[in-house]
């Protein structure tokens, strides 16, 4: 009687063993699926607005750790991003999965937003440029009107003057 439960015993121990590796592959392959789409949010961030969102939020981040105005670093800007385009961060954060499940329109959605930091950052350095422009003309026609001035003349003092007895 032992040995018939000892074989019972077994048998179970196989058919759970099968039934462990059945679930860990299925969780696997429900997981590795990379065509899963999310169901589209009610309140989905337009693609244009998201676009916006997504750059005027990388340079927040990028802001973060640079002194501001008020001298003051790791101040969080995302809040002000949010409020400036009226949403809160459940509705990107929904909107952000629905776009990142569609690969392709995601990409698309990135591209046109590294296009436009590159952009700005091209519009930024030209202006740095003229700035730096405009400050080393205006210290050179300063210097240019200094050597134009006539000099005064150097008064003699009177007493260095009389001759000496």
């Amino acid at each position: 009687m032992a040995t018939a439960l000892k074989a019972k015993d077994c048998c179970l121990i196989e058919q759970m063993k099968k039934f462990s590796y059945l679930f860990i592959l299925s969780i696997f392959l429900m997981a590795c699926t990379s065509n899963t789409i999310m169901k589209k949010p009610d309140n989905l961030i337009p693609k244009n607005q998201m676009v916006n969102l997504l750059t005027d939020m990388l340079i927040a981040a990028g802001a973060e750790n640079i002194k501001n105005v008020d001298l003051e670093r790791n101040v969080n800007y995302f809040p002000l991003v949010f409020e400036k385009y009226g949403i809160d961060s459940t509705r990107f954060r929904e909107s952000n999965y629905y776009y990142t499940s569609q690969i392709d329109e995601y990409e698309k959605i990135l591209k046109e937003v590294d296009e436009r930091l590159k952009t700005l950052k091209e519009e930024f350095d030209n202006e740095i440029k003229l700035k730096d422009s405009l400050k080393n003309d205006s210290i050179k026609n300063l210097r240019e009107n200094f050597k134009k001035v006539p000099k005064r003349p150097r008064k003699i003092d009177s007493l260095k003057s009389l001759p000496k007895q």
